[in-house]
C-alpha cells in the first residue's frame, strides 16, 4: 500500500516529511486536514495524532507522529544515509546534528514565524520586541553554523543527511517573511545547497 501523509498543505512540519518522503523517492496519499475546520480535533483525527497536529503518517497500518520521527522512520526503513544508523560514529554525528536543528534553530524561527507570519494571518500584531530578541538569540546560534560548516560541507560531515532538511521549512518561511538568516559564506554556501534539491523544490510551495 502507498504511505498516506494526513497534514496542511503549507504546515512547515507536514513539509518537513513531504521532503524527506520525496528525497527518498517514496510515493505517498496527501490527505489534506481542514484546520480552520478543526479537522484536527476530532475524534477520528486524534485516533492518528492524540496532540491534534499535524503531520501523521499511516505506513500499510503501522500509525506515526512527529514529524521528526516519521522522517527517522521512512529513512532507517529505507537504509538510507540520510539517517545512518549502520555506523555508529556517523549517526553520533548525525545526532549532534539533529540536537543542533532542533534545540539551536528550531524554538527560534518557529516563534519568528509566528509572530511575522501566522499572527498578522489571524489579524493579530506582531510583537516587535519579540522578533528583535529572537533574531539575536539566532543570529548568535548561527555564528556557531557558520564555523561547522566551515570545516565540512553538512552540518554532520560530507554527505548530506535529514538534519540539513529538517532546516528547510522554517527557513524558507522566513525567506519569505524577509528575513534573510542565511547571509554569512558558508552557512549561504550551505543553504543554497539543500534549498536548491530537487526534493526541496517539489514541496517548498506546499504539499
Amino acid at each position: 500500500m502507498v504511505l498516506t501523509l494526513y497534514g496542511f498543505s503549507q504546515s512547515t512540519c507536514t513539509r518537513r516529511v513531504a521532503v524527506v518522503c520525496k528525497e527518498l523517492g517514496i510515493p505517498y496519499e496527501f490527505v489534506a486536514v481542514n484546520l480552520a475546520a478543526g479537522e484536527h480535533k476530532t475524534p477520528a483525527y486524534l485516533e492518528k495524532q492524540p496532540f491534534g497536529q499535524v503531520p501523521a503518517i499511516d505506513d500499510d497500518g503501522f500509525k506515526l507522529y512527529e514529524s521528526r520521527a516519521i522522517a527517522r522512520y521512512l529513512a532507517a526503513k529505507a537504509g538510507s544515509p540520510l539517517f545512518p544508523i549502520y555506523d555508529p560514529k556517523k549517526l553520533a554525528e548525525f545526532e549532534v546534528a539533529a540536537s543542533i536543528e532542533y534545540s539551536n534553530f528550531d524554538p527560534y524561527v518557529s516563534r519568528i514565524t509566528y509572530e511575522k507570519v501566522v499572527k498578522p494571518l489571524r489579524g493579530l500584531a506582531t510583537d516587535e520586541a519579540v522578533v528583535a530578541e529572537r533574531l539575536a538569540g539566532l543570529t548568535a546560534k548561527l555564528e556557531a553554523y557558520e564555523v561547522i560548516l566551515g570545516k565540512q560541507k553538512y552540518l554532520a560531515g560530507d554527505e548530506v543527511t535529514l538534519a540539513d532538511l529538517f532546516h528547510l521549512p522554517y527557513g524558507s518561511v522566513l525567506i519569505q517573511a524577509g528575513v534573510d538568516i542565511f547571509s554569512t559564506p558558508n552557512l549561504k554556501r550551505w543553504w543554497d545547497d539543500i534549498s536548491s534539491r530537487p526534493s526541496w523544490q517539489a514541496v517548498k510551495h506546499g504539499v
